[in-house]
């Protein structure tokens, strides 16, 4: 077996907390694996003054990190699996999914008010067209602005009073320890998540099976199951991480329900419904591209397009 690999990061610091959390967790299983990280920028990264959807391109946060798997400078990848695109390069693949963090988002406000009680008006920055939309079906008296930047960065730009509240995923805030701020968790039944948020995923060469082997100890079946549902139901809706698309699985008694919704910029216009199926790879495929067929028909098809149009 290998006695040494590399892993490709973001530089972030969640994104680092991320790698750093995957390499404890395989030194529980193999404690002589000697393992270093390398820090690459992407270009979401380098661009910090634009709105994500206005970037365009998929790949914003990977296609870095990937040239570098590719090239084989890296022996894999610890990515966010929101940041992934559906369709990865060939000779990539996602060698392993680890166990989803509470994919729902939150609310930080400055004067601890929740969504509901916010003053009209009032400033919400939020990196995410699919989060905006949603916030915007539930209220349109409030100012919907661009965020960007780190999560302590976003967290700084609301405390020195750039926003009145800013909303983010669950996830992150808690993995660097923001938890203490957080003033409302949003049910994801209400604001439906991001695909694949929350979870971590390992990217690997295809055909690397002494790598594959390694970090398949990390793989976690009903979150993989989940990414499978999900990551098939945006492919289906030919959606990036910046369309607004969400989408939330829950697993119980052995089936897999997935909720998807598909929403226009104003909030004006949702499109939402939810199937079910069989906790196995070939049902949870299905799944995905039988809801995102339907979601499409109930007119979702018009709504991407319009979106398409404004954003080229």
């Amino acid at each position: 077996m290998k006695t040494k690999i590399t892993i490709g990061t973001r530089s972030s610091k969640l994104a680092l907390w991320q790698t750093n959390y995957i390499k404890e967790e395989l030194k529980k299983f193999y404690p002589n694996l000697e393992i270093s990280l390398k820090e690459i920028k992407t270009k979401g990264d380098h661009i910090t003054d634009i709105a994500l959807s206005k970037i365009g391109g998929k790949g914003l946060f990977t296609k870095e990190i990937e040239d570098a798997l590719l090239n084989g400078e890296i022996d894999l990848a610890v990515h966010s699996l929101k940041d992934l695109p559906t369709r990865l390069p060939d000779g990539l693949k996602i060698g392993a999914v680890l166990k989803r963090e509470e994919p729902n988002d939150i609310l930080i406000s400055r004067n601890k008010n929740v969504f509901k009680k916010l003053p009209p008006n009032s400033k919400i920055g939020t990196s995410s067209l699919r989060r905006t939309s949603q916030l915007k079906a539930l209220r349109q008296d409030l100012e919907y602005l661009d965020l960007r930047g780190n999560l302590d960065t976003r967290i700084r730009k609301l405390e020195d009073g750039e926003y009145d509240a800013i909303v983010l995923a669950y996830a992150g805030v808690k993995r660097l320890g923001f938890e203490e701020k957080i003033t409302e968790h949003f049910s994801p039944f209400d604001i439906l998540p991001a695909v694949g948020q929350g979870a971590l995923a390992i990217e690997i060469r295809e055909n690397n099976l002494e790598i594959e082997k390694i970090i398949s100890k990390l793989n976690h079946r009903e979150t993989h199951l989940i990414s499978i549902c999900e990551r098939t139901f945006l492919e289906t809706l030919q959606g990036g991480c910046q369309v607004p698309i969400g989408a939330y699985s829950e697993i119980k008694e052995n089936k897999i329900t997935l909720q998807g919704i598909i929403a226009s910029l104003d909030g004006k216009r949702i499109v939402k419904d939810k199937a079910t199926g069989d906790l196995e790879v070939n049902s949870c495929r299905n799944i995905g591209i039988n809801l995102g067929k339907t979601l499409l028909q109930m007119g979702g098809k018009e709504i991407l397009k319009e979106i398409i149009e404004t954003h080229r």
